[in-house]
């Protein structure tokens, strides 16, 4: 099967990693991808939210399956538009349409759909620049820290946690008045802060069947024991310990049956990955946000643990046949150390040399903010690769990840030297 992923960053790579692993697998291409994906697939120089150059691509070279890493091409439509379109129609596609996709595209669409389903979640009330002065007096009544959010896609940047009630209502008013955040925040949703251990949870559905991923817990903080400002991601670490079977089968019955009962009916064909982000609050879970398709770093430890065929599953869930599918989960460790250029994630530099790769022998690359030029390869993002190591044990997996990150070099290169610490005391 010809397949197209499209992306650019290390979810993307992981995702082409594990589909030139599959017998099903002819030709791969990436759309617009970076050098780490060159290596084992096309890259297209197209951008992935540029539906039309995104079909003559697919008609020309005969694509059979479309997989959609991020989440912007999903909120803007790109299955409709393949739908919409007589000779794209038998294209296969893993990904949901725009309306599965306002899980993530929209904050208030996602509370008020955990609220109807009844998915635990902490409490919330929405505001606009018209109801600004409710909002100012609803926070007013509320405990602190308090958590604001875009309603809207933010590039991640989108939620502030405010500590005084100052800085509650100073941020709601830069957010709603002065377009803090640009359309993303027309709507804020105000949500009580919630105490606990975040972890991911991730399911893979076709709409009426589901797989539930390997959980990954992931490290947003730029600084090491979580401090600083907050990034893409800095690492993760699959499977969670305090992920117990006790815990899971809560998610199961309270989080996944809800959100896929909610979804059919709602009348929403949902295929694709449902990222579900969780507090473990107290011993039960509670939702956080849903995304519409897989995290990054996240991927970068999940689909290194699943042993079935890749391709097959994707192939499986597109032709809504995943109860048919066959899934299986390695009890392995794993660990992503992510290696990112100095100054992000404010101001970084591109278009440094990455040397020292080729040395690493017992962890997995990932290439992210990277493109090959001229046989070399360059920086060119703020978070440039991720390094996975693998073990039956914990500490020999973050071993391996940690000496992955130490080999990779480039000028100004940072990460942390803590990922996965904390789970050890579990």
């Amino acid at each position: 099967m010809n397949t197209l992923i499209l992306g650019s960053g290390g979810r993307e790579h992981a995702f082409a990693w594990r589909v030139t692993q599959s017998t099903l697998c002819d030709k791969l291409f990436v759309a617009p991808g970076n050098a780490g994906t060159a290596q084992i697939a096309t890259n297209l120089p197209i951008s992935y939210n540029d539906f039309e150059k995104i079909a003559e691509a697919v008609l020309e070279n005969d694509i059979e399956l479309v997989i959609v890493g991020p989440e912007e091409p999903l909120v803007k439509g790109v299955r409709d538009y393949f739908q919409s379109r007589e000779e794209l129609k038998h294209v296969l596609m893993v990904g949901p349409d725009a309306h599965g996709a306002m899980l993530e595209g929209s904050k208030d669409f996602s509370k008020n759909f955990m609220v109807k389903y009844g998915v635990p979640t902490a409490k919330s009330e929405t505001f606009t620049k018209d109801t600004l002065e409710d909002g100012l007096r609803y926070l007013e009544a509320q405990k602190l820290p308090i958590v604001l959010k875009a309603d809207g896609l933010a590039a991640g940047k989108g939620v502030i946690i405010a500590l005084s009630l100052d800085e509650a209502k100073e941020s709601l008013t830069e957010m709603l008045v002065d377009a803090k955040f640009g359309d993303a925040s027309s709507k804020v949703v105000i949500e009580e802060f919630l105490t606990g251990i975040e972890l991911s949870v991730f399911v893979l559905t076709d709409g009426d069947s589901y797989k539930i991923l390997p959980e990954a817990k992931d490290y947003k903080r730029i600084g090491e024991g979580d401090t600083g400002l907050n990034t893409g991601g800095m690492g993760a670490v699959s499977p969670v310990p305090f992920a117990t079977a006790k815990f899971m089968e809560a998610v199961e019955n309270q989080v996944i049956k809800p959100t896929m009962a909610g979804l059919k009916a709602e009348g929403i064909k949902y295929n694709g990955f449902i990222f579900i982000g969780l507090m473990n609050h107290e011993g039960e879970p509670y939702v956080i946000e849903y995304n519409a398709r897989m995290g990054d770093p996240e991927t970068e430890v999940v689909l290194p643990r699943i042993e079935s065929d890749f391709l097959a599953l994707m192939i499986a869930t597109a032709k809504n046949k995943l109860h048919e599918a066959d899934f299986t989960v390695s009890k392995q460790h794993a660990v992503t150390t992510v290696v990112v250029a100095g100054g992000y994630p404010g101001d970084y530099r591109k278009g440094d040399v990455v040397v020292g790769y080729d040395s690493v022998k017992d962890a997995t690359i990932f290439h992210a903010g990277t493109k090959p030029e001229n046989g070399l390869v360059l920086t060119n993002g703020g978070r440039v690769m991720a390094l996975t190591g693998m073990s039956n044990t914990l500490e020999k997996a973050i071993q391996k990840s940690q000496k992955a990150a130490q080999d990779v070099l480039f000028d100004g290169k940072y990460y942390r030297k803590d990922i996965g610490l904390d789970v050890l005391r579990y």
